[in-house]
């Protein structure tokens, strides 16, 4: 009798003790994994970290066996220096204009194309949706020329009107927002602002723009950064007195040889607005990632 006491509560906690190490069916992470993830944030992080070491260097550090792994002194006056060869102030200025107004553009137009898409009914909305994820398929660089002759009819090139206006609306965005609307805003809300006498304007304001932030986030980042690394159309239709970021960072590299503690100087402040973006809109992708995650 004394056996089947001490056994049956051993018995009972070995489901407990299973269900700890697994819930739901779920098992933990174990070391590996966990030195997986570390090997590739350190190698992701890394070029960020070694153009940083570069950048505070003269131009021999990069050349030195072993190589320098620890900042140096140089940094502020590369900098300085950066900003003497080439118009980097006014290219980072360029850059956030393009960007910024990018940006905007293609959130507020491909979430009202998005929401038309998906939730209003009209002749021919199937096929006008498959014509516009059809132009993806498109290069970019077969457009460049008639683009040009556009923009220099409208007297637009070397300006930067000539950079934001062709990348105010990507079917890209207009089929992002399409798909992720289909099922973020459900159809009884919708009827219910109908019957409450709301208008379309006043529903897409109030219902969608809210239930859509997390995938504006997302999209307002992609387009942000697409805009800013933009370096083939910029470089054909600006002048190098008025140029982008990725533009002033060429010239920098142009030279007869290459100061790679200039050239990545450069880069290194043309990194610094990205994440401040990313950081940001960290909180509303990493919200749209947990609520598709507890809904899933």
């Amino acid at each position: 009798m004394t056996t089947i006491i001490t056994e049956a509560p051993r018995q009972a906690r070995m489901p407990r003790s299973r269900a700890a190490r697994s819930r739901g069916g779920r098992r933990s992470a174990g070391f590996w994994t966990y030195a997986a993830l570390v090997a590739v944030l350190l190698g992701s992080l890394f070029p960020v970290y070694w153009s940083l070491i570069v950048a505070s260097h003269d131009n021999d550090a990069i050349a030195r066996v072993p190589p320098v792994l620890t900042p140096g002194g140089h940094l502020f006056e590369n900098i300085a220096r950066v900003f003497d060869t080439t118009a980097f102030g006014k290219a980072m200025l360029n850059s956030f204009i393009v960007s910024g107004s990018v940006t905007v553009s293609v959130v507020l137009f491909s979430t009202l194309a998005g929401f038309a898409f998906a939730k209003l009914r009209f002749r021919g909305r199937t096929s006008l949706l498959v014509v516009a994820i059809a132009t993806t398929t498109v290069p970019h660089q077969l457009g460049i020329i008639p683009l040009y002759i556009l923009m220099a009819e409208l007297g637009w090139t070397g300006r930067l009107e000539a950079v934001i206006v062709p990348g105010l609306v990507t079917a890209f965005g207009v089929f992002f927002m399409t798909q992720y609307l289909s099922s973020a805003v459900p159809d009884e809300l919708l009827e219910a602002g109908r019957i409450d006498g709301c208008s379309t304007l006043r529903l897409f304001w109030h219902v969608v723009v809210p239930a859509a932030r997390p995938a504006a986030a997302v999209l307002g980042l992609f387009t942000f950064m697409q805009a800013w690394n933009d370096f083939f159309w910029p470089l054909v239709v600006l002048t190098p007195e008025n140029p982008t970021v990725q533009v002033a960072l060429s010239s920098l590299a142009s030279g007869y040889t290459t100061d790679y503690a200039l050239v990545l100087t450069g880069t290194v402040l043309a990194t610094v607005p990205v994440v401040a973006v990313f950081a940001a809109l960290g909180r509303q992708i990493i919200g749209g990632i947990m609520s598709g995650a507890i809904k899933g």
